[in-house]
């Protein structure tokens, strides 16, 4: 991937160590397990208050100062590679926003280590990158690229980009309304897990989106190489639901399923891809 070709974002910003966050020694996540943990903290995350701890507030506060994200500083590689990403999403929203008569509210993307105080809650490292509809941000830990490398076997610029253009579009989602309709629908008594569930159609469509961000920066950038889509299916296949219970439990639970089998995944951001159409994202009407 010839990410140098990416325009710059000034949009990503660094927590630092701990991003004011609280010390996660002494409190639990509330997960009920280090294989569930395992599971769904190294997961492209949607919904962070179910990992973060949100209902008690007061437990595990920091006991240092916490201090306001100040713009990442652009000669750490990885950095500048985020940058680059961000930037590319940017435009890319910008412009499908624009063509609807919309105006896209661009991102911050806050990079962290160990934990970060968010609208949502406070969160550790290990929920992996997730984005937060409270306060509008994409959080991001970067050694998760590692994680990605040596626990998912997910190499490539392009499988990273991926995990960025997936939460950004989570973003999209909150911008357009997705977030309420899927809370609206749950208080009805619509179910949230499950294969068929809100929570798995919803992150299918923030792979159907990240699809459609490599189309059209694909089409403007031309910075795609050989290799790299299949980078990011491969990606997409490694943290199926399925595939991460059979690895981790040896046996795959689709009651219970939050962002899609590999084989959907695949699918949906294969779909982004091919079309570039935003409209062949409704992964919310009839099976997915």
């Amino acid at each position: 991937m010839l990410w140098n070709k990416g325009r710059r974002s000034d949009n990503v910003e660094d927590a630092g160590e701990g991003g004011g966050g609280p010390s996660f020694g002494g409190r639990g996540l509330g997960i009920g397990g280090i294989i569930v943990l395992a599971i769904l903290g190294l997961v492209f995350f949607k919904d962070p208050t179910a990992l973060l701890g949100q209902g008690d507030p007061g437990a595990g506060a920091p006991t240092q100062t916490q201090q306001a994200p100040r713009q990442a500083a652009g000669d750490d590689p990885q950095v500048d590679f985020v940058r680059a990403v961000l930037g590319e999403t940017e435009d890319t929203w910008g412009e499908i926003f624009a063509a609807n008569g919309q105006s896209y509210e661009q991102p911050k993307l806050v990079l962290f280590r160990g934990g970060v105080r968010t609208a949502c809650g406070l969160a550790s490292s290990a929920v992996g990158p997730f984005y937060c509809p409270g306060d509008h941000r994409v959080y991001l830990d970067l050694g998760f690229f590692q994680d990605m490398q040596t626990r998912f076997h997910a190499a490539g610029d392009f499988a990273r980009a991926y995990v960025i253009a997936h939460e950004v579009g989570h973003h999209v989602q909150n911008l357009t309304g997705v977030f309420d309709k899927v809370g609206d629908a749950r208080r009805r008594g619509a179910r949230l897990e499950g294969a068929s569930g809100l929570s798995v159609r919803q992150e299918l469509q923030a792979d159907c989106f990240a699809g459609v961000w490599a189309n059209r920066s694909q089409q403007r950038l031309q910075w795609l190489q050989d290799g790299d889509i299949e980078s990011a299916l491969n990606a997409a296949t490694a943290i199926g639901d399925d595939t991460l219970q059979e690895q981790a439990q040896g046996r795959v639970v689709p009651d219970s399923f939050t962002h899609g089998t590999s084989a959907q995944r695949v699918h949906w951001f294969r779909t982004g891809f091919e079309s570039g159409d935003v409209g062949k994202c409704n992964t919310f009407s009839g099976s997915i």
